[in-house]
C-alpha cells in the first residue's frame, strides 16, 4: 500500500498540463515623441528645462565655472570662459567641481526621463553621482516617445542609469529630500 506522499506524486507525474497560451505583449511602442511633451515632463520632475537651437550660446552662462565634461564631448561645447575638467579625476575632484556636463544616450517624452549609458560625451557613472549640478543635452532626434522605444534604441548590456529630475527621495513621513544621492539640480537643454 502506498503512503499518501507516494500517492500524491504519482498524481502529479500523471497530470496533464495544456501547454500555457502565449502572452500577448501589447505593448505601445510608438508613443507621442514630441519635445513639448519631453519638456513638459522633465520639467514635472523640477528639473529647468531650455529649448535652445545651439549649445555652444546656452553655456556661456557657466563662466567662471568649474565643470567636468567627458572626453568625447563635441568641441564646440568646450567654450571659453569655463574651467573645464577632464577625466581621469578623483572622488574628491569630482566632488568640489560645481557641476558636470552631458549628452544621453535616449530621452522618452511620455516619462520625462534621460537614459545614460556610458556612450559617447556622457562619461562614466560616477560624473552624473557626486556633482551637485548636472547640465544634460538632449537632441530632438535623441526623444523616444514611450518606454518600449526608448529601450529599443538602448543596448541592453550597456550601464544604463535612468534620471527622471534630480536626486530625491522621500522620508518615511513622506517629506521630499534632494540630493542625496546625486545631483541636486539638473539642467536639460533640449536641442532642436
Amino acid at each position: 500500500m502506498a503512503s499518501a506522499r507516494e500517492e500524491i506524486l504519482a498524481r502529479i507525474k500523471a497530470a496533464r498540463v495544456p501547454p500555457a497560451a502565449p502572452v500577448v505583449r501589447g505593448y505601445n511602442r510608438q508613443g507621442p515623441s514630441s519635445v513639448e511633451l519631453f519638456a513638459e515632463r522633465v520639467a514635472d520632475y523640477r528639473a529647468i528645462v531650455h529649448t535652445v537651437s545651439g549649445v555652444p550660446e546656452f553655456l556661456t552662462s557657466l563662466r567662471g565655472k568649474r565643470i567636468v565634461a567627458p572626453a568625447d564631448v563635441p568641441a564646440e561645447w568646450l567654450v571659453d570662459g569655463v574651467t573645464w575638467l577632464h577625466e581621469p579625476l578623483s572622488i574628491e575632484e569630482l566632488d568640489q567641481a560645481d557641476g558636470v556636463l552631458t549628452g544621453c544616450a535616449v530621452a522618452i517624452a511620455d516619462t520625462g526621463t534621460i537614459v545614460l549609458d556610458g556612450g559617447e560625451a556622457q562619461g562614466r557613472r560616477a560624473l552624473t553621482l557626486l556633482p551637485d549640478y548636472h547640465l544634460c543635452v538632449v537632441r530632438a532626434d535623441q526623444i523616444a516617445g514611450s518606454v518600449p522605444e526608448a529601450l529599443a534604441r538602448l543596448e541592453p548590456t550597456r550601464p544604463l542609469t535612468f534620471i527622471s529630475g534630480p536626486s530625491a527621495t522621500s522620508d518615511i513621513e513622506l517629506n521630499r529630500v534632494e540630493g542625496v544621492h546625486g545631483p541636486r539640480t539638473l539642467e536639460v537643454l533640449i536641442v532642436t
